[in-house]
């Protein structure tokens, strides 16, 4: 760290976050930087962020989180926790103490807690936002929440971070010119009640940094927004959570040096470096995730190795430990990585776990997913040190297939990080309807968490009047609830 940026890391607030740019060339181009906070460990950019289920990571248990990863910060949605309201207060929010949200996770002390309002990728909801709610999807259904919910959940909660409020229509294709500025002037109002709620918490008391959304739509259309954010809240932000990394040239100057987290899902690791190579800085990598359920192990480098000449076909991205191969294999997922599953356990004690369905399968996967990734975001961090990025990129996508491989096995039984977007509102059923009126009539169906008759609503007081926010689902037709409750299934075992 250079003497500058250490004065100023000590000049700062304890509670404030503080970047430093290492190394850049031009406004988008990669580039190098240090995210600090006291009492939390340092993370180099680019760099990771485990993508957190009910605020843990995937297959991965808290204790393994702490000696089996090499992350130093998580970003949690909080609509993982609030699926009972309005009825009932969430657990989240009874547990009176300080870093209440930390401690309900069970996150060590030292790893950064980032917060937003949905998960990463976010599944589209059918219950519309308005001008002061967006929907939600719960454990148990489809919810609405207030700005103001979300600004007080946040102050109860204390994370590190809040990701503010963006109004983003997810699932739709098409949106219109209005509708775009209704985006643009809702995310404004709802990033102003998130400063103004931070700026009630007493002097001494933990207060979290902001994040402003950057919308996925033409800058000149949320013009008027940024505008807003560059004049009357620079200095009340942290950083920018950017949610079309193709839109960063939009991103007005005075909000360069900011950290960038990208919310905007990649899908390989060649969409990975195209986001690195126009300036991010923080990732989430769902496909880590994805590709663990699969039952498929990431290979792959960065830079990748030299093309040694003896095989013309690029190598493929993940090992398929279903394949049969791997039945007798005892070489581990990966000769060269360090990770616990590789240098503890071989190729085909892993497949035997996934045949059997053990949930340690899974979990020796995803521990191996991650350090694969670690060490990706390392050696895209000495390429950019090196001035050989843009060499590198090029030689890595001429080295692997362009996209992961298809999953062919079974996986898990499913939960809700692994529903998937593109399936919602599909009207092909893969379950058969629980419950059948013989004699004609209405069919009744098995809905986890819905009852067909509408339940009044009922207020809860939780450290604001604000966590009353939540409506139930009753202004959704029943078509449309059938169709949640059929997409939201479970894989039958076939063992």
């Amino acid at each position: 760290m250079s003497d500058q940026a250490a004065l100023r890391l000590k000049d700062l607030p304890p509670e404030m976050l503080d970047f430093s740019i290492l190394k850049s060339t031009a406004a988008l181009a990669p580039r190098l930087g240090r995210l600090s906070k006291a009492g939390r460990k340092t993370t180099l950019t680019p760099g990771l962020l485990g993508n957190t289920s009910r605020g843990a990571i995937p297959h991965i248990s808290q204790d393994n989180f702490r000696t089996c990863t090499a992350l130093n910060g998580v970003y949690v949605a909080i609509e993982d926790f609030i699926e009972k309201m309005p009825r009932k207060t969430p657990p989240v929010f009874l547990l009176d103490s300080a870093d209440s949200l930390r401690r309900f996770i069970a996150l060590p002390p030292e790893t950064l807690l980032v917060l937003a309002a949905r998960r990463n990728p976010p599944i589209p909801s059918p219950a519309a936002n308005t001008n002061s709610e967006v929907g939600l999807l719960t454990s148990v259904g489809f919810r609405s929440m207030s700005a103001e919910y979300f600004a007080a959940a946040a102050r109860k909660l204390q994370p590190d971070i809040v990701v503010g409020l963006a109004d983003i229509p997810f699932g739709q294709e098409a949106v219109g010119t209005r509708r775009k500025d209704k985006m643009s002037d809702r995310t404004e109002v709802w990033m102003r009640d998130l400063i103004a709620k931070r700026d009630t918490i007493d002097k001494g008391e933990p207060r979290f940094d902001i994040f402003a959304p950057i919308l996925p739509i033409e800058g000149d259309l949320q013009s008027w927004y940024l505008e807003h954010l560059v004049d009357d809240m620079a200095d009340k932000i942290q950083g920018v959570a950017i949610y079309d990394a193709f839109l960063l040239d939009s991103l007005p100057v005075e909000l360069h040096d900011l950290p960038r987290l990208s919310c905007d899902t990649p899908a390989s690791p060649q969409a990975l470096l195209r986001q690195i190579n126009l300036g991010m800085d923080l990732f989430t990598v769902p496909f880590a995730a994805a590709a663990t359920d699969a039952g498929i192990a990431l290979d792959f480098t960065f830079p990748a190795p030299i093309n040694d000449g003896t095989g013309a076909s690029r190598k493929p991205l993940g090992i398929d430990m279903w394949q049969e191969e791997h039945a007798l294999s005892v070489t581990p997922l990966t000769d060269d990585c360090k990770c616990y599953a590789c240098t503890k356990h071989h190729r085909a004690y892993i497949q035997h776990l996934l045949s059997a369905k053990e949930m340690l399968g899974w979990a020796l996967i995803q521990m191996h997913n991650y350090a694969i990734l670690d060490a990706f975001f390392a050696g895209c961090r000495n390429s950019i040190d090196n001035g050989t990025f843009e060499e590198d990129v090029a030689a890595f996508d001429a080295y692997y297939e362009p996209a992961l491989p298809e999953k062919t096995g079974q996986g898990p039984r499913v939960r809700g990080y692994q529903f998937k977007p593109s399936e919602h509102g599909k009207p092909t059923k893969k379950n058969p309807k629980a419950y059948r009126q013989l004699n004609g009539g209405a069919q009744l169906h098995a809905m986890h968490g819905q009852q067909p008759n509408k339940a009044p609503k009922v207020k809860d007081q939780i450290d604001d009047e604000a966590l009353a926010g939540l409506v139930d689902f009753e202004s959704l037709g029943n078509d449309v609830g059938e169709v949640v409750a059929e997409e939201l299934k479970i894989e039958d075992d076939k063992s």
